[in-house]
């Protein structure tokens, strides 16, 4: 296991985020937050305030589950949990920007557009994503990179978040049994 950032590592990633979103967001639209389930959730809504700080304040907050939009429903079938999504704003002519912890193959982000276009159509859907560890699959790239690193297909990169996991840290893992 290696570590890729610590908690004040974490914290100062978000805070860059925070910042390149802020920087990047028109003035004449609503911006909206929407994470996806569950760590990307729990970055978004640590982003908020950062939002604030750094000059911007998100009209809509919201979570989103691609459960059922997943390309692999099929092959995980009755280990499917599906937990909700919590979008109560239109976000048709919104500046939407969708927060996820790690981008891999793009395979979580292309079902979470399928689930967002089916609630709206926002002006805008701009990609924030904490760690980008490369290896895509599907012609996705986030406008907002907190941290990138190379990895293999056997790595695994764990984001642990002190709401979901009691602690913050970033790990690099080189097997599942690491």
């Amino acid at each position: 296991m290696t570590q890729l950032l610590d908690q004040k590592e974490l914290q100062g990633t978000l805070e860059k985020l925070a910042r390149a979103i802020a920087g990047a967001a028109p003035g004449d639209v609503p911006v909206a937050l929407v994470g996806i389930r569950t760590r990307g959730e729990t970055l978004a809504r640590r982003l908020m305030p950062l939002l604030e700080n750094a000059g911007l304040s998100p009209a809509h907050y919201g979570v989103l589950d691609v459960t059922l939009y997943r390309d692999d429903l099929t092959t995980i079938g009755p280990n499917a949990v599906v937990r909700g999504t919590e979008i109560d704003f239109d976000l048709t002519g919104t500046w939407l920007v969708l927060v996820d912890d790690v981008l891999y193959t793009g395979r979580s982000v292309r079902a979470a557009l399928d689930a967002l276009i089916d609630l709206g159509r926002p002006q805008a859907i701009r990609l924030a994503v904490l760690v980008d560890r490369g290896r895509r699959e599907l012609p996705i790239q986030p406008d907002f990179v907190g941290f990138h690193t190379d990895t293999e297909a056997h790595h695994i990169v764990q984001v642990k978040l002190k709401e979901v996991d009691g602690e913050d840290e970033v790990e690099l893992h080189d097997s599942p049994s690491d």
